[in-house]
Parts: structure tokens; C-alpha cells; sequence
């Protein structure tokens, strides 16, 4: 039983599709199909259904994938640890990332990476409007729930969502404590969001609260920055905010319900991944942290939601 044969199953199993395997693999679809009939073979199982329609995974399909998943998986891990004692760690990486976190926090972390590791060339491209459909890249940085469909997704850190006003606008127009006291409030919304409300976690049920939008914007770092000219209430991420929240130019508003919690993840094709690409995950975990060290020494409601991320 080969190794290539477990990869080019796992990958079959992911895409549900030979040719978008092979794609991944950078194979012919004809040595993806000898690859995966050799395991079966190996194997004296049928893995896959094949017709001309559609490719299902059998029952013994379905029973061995997350063992192999694990082995293709650890394979990886240990050929990477083998490729950086050797000083194997080279090559091009292709990214793509939001443009706001990129600026801020991927961008510098990228540049660490690359520092540790001389060899490796990126390619880093920072759009909020590629979306999750980014095809030609070895990596998708991503701040979403649930995983990528057809993608083996990491999660690297968390993202906390928090409601963000300046003292200048609180003095003005107060400061809202309730849910129904946030609806008499002005907003800053972010364009990508439709419909124009925010979302709340109340118990084990999520309550929405719709506030009038002053400016509309599609940008977070312009978000922020209406935010700290007093022009209303925003709802951001810390890793936009933490600065404004540490020098006092914006205060968190705390209506009393759990702030958003999304995790920050990094989805990939390839199974298993490269070395340079398992390097690259390890670093950006490390160096992002848990809790990330934008939020580290925050006064944030309910911080302890924050922490003990689970990979």
C-alpha cells in the first residue's frame, strides 16, 4: 500500500471528482484513477463507485477515509520535519487572505516566516472580494465559520467581534446597555454584510438587533476610523480595534450579550500538504497565539469565551 495511492484517495474523497484531483494533484486523471485502483487492489476493498454521472464512496470508502486522512496527514507532518532539518523548506507559496487582517497581522507574520525560512518565495494576495472559490493558490486565509467544502481547513486562532464607539459620540448620544436601547443608535456598516444588522449570541439562541446605518463602507479599517471620528457605533474585530481600544480613542460597548467569536483558519487542496505549507501553519499559529496577541491584555466583556481554542 503506497502513500501516493492513500494521498490521491483522500483527495478523491474531498473533491468528490478524479479530474479535480488530479488538478490538485498535478496528475493526469489517468494516474490518479491507477493510483487509487492500486490501493484498492492493496486493499482487496472497493473504495469508490464510479459511473459516468457521479463518484460516491462505499461503505469501506467511508470506513477507511479518516484513517487515511491521518496517515496522509502525519506523513506530511513527518516529511516536513525531516525537510527543515535538512533545510529543505523552499519553493513558491501562493496566498490569499482578507485585505484588513493581511495589512495588520498576516502581512507581518509573513515576513517572519519568510526571515526563518530564505528559500521560500510569496505570493500573498490580499482581497476581501476573491471570496472562498480562490482557485490557483496553495492556501486560503479565512475568518468564517464551519470548514471549506473540498478543502482540508486548519484553525489557526480566534477572531472576537465587539461593539466599538469613541468617548466623543458616547458623550453625546450615551451609552447603550440593552439590545433595544442599540436599535435608537446610528451605525457603521460594513458593505459585504446584507442585511444591516448584527448578531448576538443570547444563551443558547442568537438575537439580532438592526440599527440604522449612517455610513456604509467596505473597508474595516474604515470602519474603524469613522468609528474613532465619532460618527457612530461599529461592530469589529479586535484585530481592527485593539490599538483604538488601548489608547482610549474607542471604548467597548457592552449590551450585555456574548460577543462574536469566528475562527481563523487556513484551508488548502493539496493532501497532504507541502512542507513549506505545514512550515508556514505552524508559524502563523505560533506567532498569532491563543488567544491572539492583539486581544492580550484587552478589558473585553466575557474574555474568557476567548480562550482555550480547540485545533
Amino acid at each position: 500500500m503506497k502513500l501516493d495511492g492513500l494521498a490521491a484517495f483522500v483527495t478523491v474523497a474531498n473533491t468528490g471528482s478524479i479530474s479535480e484531483a488530479a488538478r490538485q494533484l498535478r496528475l493526469s486523471k489517468s494516474a490518479v484513477s491507477e493510483r487509487l485502483t492500486e490501493l484498492e487492489r492493496a486493499l482487496g476493498a472497493n473504495l469508490v463507485q464510479r459511473n459516468s454521472r457521479q463518484l460516491a464512496l462505499t461503505e469501506d470508502g467511508l470506513a477507511f477515509l479518516e484513517r487515511a486522512k491521518r496517515i496522509v496527514t502525519e506523513a506530511g507532518q513527518a516529511a516536513n520535519e525531516l525537510a527543515q532539518r535538512h533545510g529543505e523548506i523552499t519553493g513558491p507559496l501562493r496566498i490569499v487572505a482578507p485585505r484588513g487582517f493581511g495589512d495588520l497581522h498576516l502581512g507581518p507574520a509573513l515576513y517572519s516566516f519568510m526571515e526563518r525560512y530564505p528559500e521560500v518565495s510569496v505570493t500573498a494576495d490580499f482581497d476581501d472580494r476573491i471570496g472562498e472559490a480562490a482557485h490557483g493558490y496553495d492556501a486560503l486565509v479565512r475568518i468564517a465559520p464551519g470548514e471549506m467544502p473540498k478543502m482540508t481547513t486548519q484553525t489557526l486562532t480566534l477572531s472576537r467581534r465587539t461593539l466599538v464607539a469613541a468617548p466623543s459620540y458616547l458623550a453625546r448620544f450615551g451609552r447603550p446597555r440593552t439590545i433595544d436601547e442599540l436599535a435608537q443608535h446610528k451605525a457603521i456598516h460594513y458593505m459585504e454584510r446584507n442585511p444591516d444588522d448584527w448578531s448576538f449570541k443570547s444563551g443558547t439562541e442568537m438575537v439580532v438587533a438592526r440599527v440604522a446605518p449612517r455610513l456604509r463602507v467596505t473597508s474595516c479599517l474604515a470602519m474603524r476610523d469613522a468609528a474613532i471620528a465619532g460618527l457612530g457605533i461599529a461592530s469589529l474585530p479586535t484585530f481592527h480595534s485593539h490599538e483604538a481600544l488601548r489608547s482610549g480613542a474607542l471604548e467597548v460597548v457592552d449590551i450585555g450579550l456574548e460577543a462574536d467569536l469566528t475562527p481563523i483558519s487556513i484551508a488548502y487542496h493539496r493532501v497532504p500538504p507541502a512542507a513549506k505549507l505545514i512550515a508556514l501553519i505552524e508559524h502563523l499559529a505560533r506567532v498569532l497565539g491563543d488567544p491572539p496577541y492583539w486581544d492580550v491584555g484587552l478589558r473585553l466583556p466575557n474574555i474568557e469565551a476567548a480562550t482555550g481554542l480547540q485545533r
